[in-house]
């Protein structure tokens, strides 16, 4: 799955030679075939005697012999388990007397415009992707419909020269035999249009409900556009939507151009597309797997690899999803589901878990749940962007850092004013952390008004924050654009698949890795002809990544994830609930989340509610509980996950803090303006563990900003063994009510007063 700021995974040729490898000798039976080539192109054109011994020694096979055994098979990560295929035909023939005159003429207009005139072949076309063969380069098409028609239904989709030279003499042989209406009939019958959907009958049902006699113009246009390319452009994908309108206003100006319609009928319908009634998608997707097999097609759409390749080239694709960590993932997000919609009397079907698991060093996509049906559902939870909350504090966290700040240095602890900004900044319930308190403290306990602080004393703090957001695998999305003080605290949108990725850099040692589902694939003979090879980079030093480790270690130890420590092992991570006025006023929670890693394995768990996924999460609750904490729920699933996850891994400790700019980091120096709050007595110890409440102070707007806050023990957690000097102890204590769930969590607020969540 190609990433906006990755582009697709590497592919490797295999068995590839350089040039500085090559030999004289080599270089010469280069030539001599780039001179053979050239004659066979000759003869084609001239009639010569290569064009009669061709002719008369290419058999006509027997049609879809070999394309209908085609399975492409798709295997979990160990290359045995079988997690699904591509090759479902589905197909209902036509005659072309059946066919609509619409979709004729946009397939003709689209793919082929000289084909009721031409020979069959695109000699042009084909010799020029004979000499780019010959040179040792990649072979390019050059397919007119006729050639289509052939390499479907008699031949392989595989880009090799004997294919297509073998395409060439069928084509032109077939052109012969059959009339343009017999072959244009063929073609329309066999082509694949996505969806398990073989010929324009089954594509008409398939996408629009339809008797493929009823095609308007519109859906033949959107059909043959399909065509083209049928994952690229699948309407049931809205990643596709844009891509789709592109070819299809193509579609219908190349019908006018034709003159299959009038200009002003094409311009008409390219204002927009049909509609689409409900896509009914092959049950080979059905369940939670469908996910993995699309994001398996995308990646290799992506790659390069064609639709008939990936549906009908007999493919064995080993993914890089694990089996027992993958059905891990499906239970743990459907037992929770059950559990939170039991507890609340809500129904399960409205509560959406999305979650996604990386491995730290090679990016490999071990398990995901993006829902429990794509058939019923087809959107991913876990590659749709939600605000982030106070997990983005971590990016905030590592930006301070590398602008010289350290663990040490003191923020705001209390409610305070922005220069020019009337509207007071501060934790939830305007409850105080002392004046100043320390960076590590700020995380433990995710003080909004620190990490405002932070980002607002850096000079262009906001972007800096955001370039490391990137940098470590979190591409932008919306919410990217708010205000530099709401940046921290979790506007920014991000998918559970990307915030998984993002974490595991630091769990890297600095060193992002592109996350990827496609492990490698063999073609029907067996050859590895892809491999995936993501791309690294280095996204922080990695003494910044070892003090991001130590302070997200300490917010399981002693903060708001302590959940999780039932895993037995070393463990940093951060949780995340996010708080907004909705479009009738009601202060709700829209995201709630737990991203942790160990040395590993970095897992996201987020939870959202509703068909957009931006609808109350409060309903599902705990008893108790005054909002859906990212310390409850997805804590607890990803735990419940992770306890399978790690279960045959070795134990391994993180390393140790470096400190970074401990000695001379730079301190804020700000003429802020310090809000009356009410602070508890410092050395008054709390009842009971501190947790929070949605804020009291809700954005009047529907949009309202994230808001995330943690409150803080008496004193900050003390890290034994370490070289250098302990944090300096907090100058208050919370006394907040605990909420029974080993004193988790955080919370929502509005936009105006940014409030906690994290």
């Amino acid at each position: 799955m190609a990433d906006p700021q990755w582009g697709p995974v590497a592919k490797r040729p295999v068995g590839a030679t350089s040039k500085k490898q090559r030999t004289r000798g080599q270089r010469w039976a280069r030539r001599i075939l780039i001179g053979l080539v050239s004659l066979v192109v000759l003869g084609l054109v001239g009639g010569t005697a290569v064009v009669g011994v061709g002719y008369a020694t290419t058999d006509l096979p027997d049609a879809n012999a070999d394309f209908e055994t085609a399975t492409t098979f798709v295997y979990y990560g160990d290359g045995k388990a079988e997690l699904g295929s591509f090759a479902i035909q589905n197909r209902q023939p036509l005659t072309l007397d059946e066919m609509p005159k619409t979709i004729k003429d946009a397939v003709v207009a689209a793919e082929n415009r000289s084909f009721w005139t031409d020979r069959g072949i695109s000699l042009r076309g084909m010799a020029r992707a004979a000499y780019v063969i010959a040179r040792g380069g990649s072979l390019q098409g050059g397919s007119t419909i006729t050639q289509q028609y052939i390499k479907i239904k008699y031949l392989y989709s595989e880009q090799t020269a004997t294919r297509k030279f073998k395409e060439l003499f069928l084509a032109y042989k077939i052109n012969k035999q059959l009339s343009k209406e017999q072959i244009l009939e063929g073609y329309l019958n066999t082509i694949y249009f996505g969806h398990g959907a073989y010929g324009i009958e089954a594509a008409s049902q398939n996408f629009f409900d339809e008797d493929a006699k009823k095609l308007s113009v519109p859906q033949a246009a959107v059909l043959a556009s399909v065509i083209n390319n049928p994952s690229a452009f699948d309407p049931d994908d809205e990643d596709n939507l844009p891509r789709l309108r592109d070819r299809y206003r193509y579609v219908l100006q190349s019908m006018a151009d034709t003159g299959a319609i009038t200009q002003a009928e094409a311009d008409k319908h390219a204002k927009k597309l049909p509609k689409f009634p409900e896509i009914k998608t092959n049950e080979r997707y059905g369940g939670p797997k469908g996910f993995l097999l699309k994001m398996v097609e995308r990646e290799l759409t992506d790659a390069g690899f064609t639709s008939e390749q990936i549906n009908g080239g007999g493919l064995k694709i080993t993914t890089t999803f694990d089996k027992a960590a993958q059905n891990a993932a499906v239970k743990a997000a459907q037992d929770v589901t059950e559990q939170a919609a039991d507890a609340s009397g809500e129904k399960a079907s409205k509560l959406h878990a999305g979650i996604a698991s990386v491995d730290v060093n090679t990016g490999e996509v071990l398990a995901l749940y993006g829902g429990p049906n794509y058939v019923k559902n087809s959107r991913n939870w876990a590659t749709t962007p939600r605000p982030t909350a106070s997990t983005f504090k971590t990016y905030a966290l590592a930006a301070g850092l590398k602008d010289g700040y350290s663990l040490h240095s003191l923020f705001r602890g209390s409610s305070f004013n922005l220069p020019g900004d009337p509207t007071i900044v501060r934790n939830e319930y305007s409850q105080s952390y002392g004046y100043q308190t320390s960076l590590l403290n700020a995380t433990t306990y995710s003080i909004n008004t620190a990490f405002v602080d932070l980002v607002t004393t850096m000079k262009d703090g906001k972007n800096k924050v955001l370039d490391v957001a990137r940098a470590a695998g979190a591409p932008k999305a919306t919410g990217w654009d708010a205000a530099p003080r709401n940046i921290p605290i979790g506007t920014p949108e991000v998918s559970p698949l990307n915030m998984a990725s993002g974490y595991a850099t630091f769990a890297n040692d600095g060193t992002a890795v592109q996350n990827h589902v496609v492990k490698e694939v063999e073609d029907a003979d067996g050859k590895v002809i892809y491999k995936a090879e993501p791309k690294k980079k280095r996204a922080v030093s990695e003494d910044i990544a070892h003090d991001v480790t130590f302070a997200l270690s300490s917010v399981v130890e002693n903060g708001t994830g302590q959940r999780v420590q039932t895993l037995n092992r070393p463990v940093a991570g951060k949780t995340g609930t996010n708080g907004v006025t909705d479009t009738k006023g009601k202060d709700i929670v829209n995201s709630s989340w737990f991203v942790g890693y160990t040395k590993q394995i970095s897992t996201a768990v987020m939870y959202v509610a509703g068909d957009s996924g931006s609808e109350s999460l409060d309903d599902y609750r705990r008893p108790g509980d005054s909002t859906f904490f990212g310390g409850t729920y997805p804590a607890q699933t990803w735990d419940q996950y992770m306890q399978v996850a790690t279960d045959d891994q070795p134990v391994r400790a993180f390393d140790p803090p470096a400190y970074v700019n401990a000695d001379a980091a730079p301190q804020p120096s700000p003429s802020y303006t310090q809000q009356p709050t009410e602070q508890p007595s410092a050395t008054q110890e709390p009842t009971q563990e501190p947790t929070e409440e949605p804020s009291e102070e809700p954005s009047a707007e529907p949009s309202a900003e994230p808001s995330t806050q943690e409150p803080e023990p008496s004193e900050e957690p003390s890290r034994s063994a370490e070289a250098e000097p302990e944090p300096e102890p907090s100058q208050s204590a919370s006394t907040g009510g605990g909420d029974g769930e080993n004193g988790d969590e955080e919370n929502a607020g509005g936009d105006a007063t940014p409030a906690g969540g994290g």
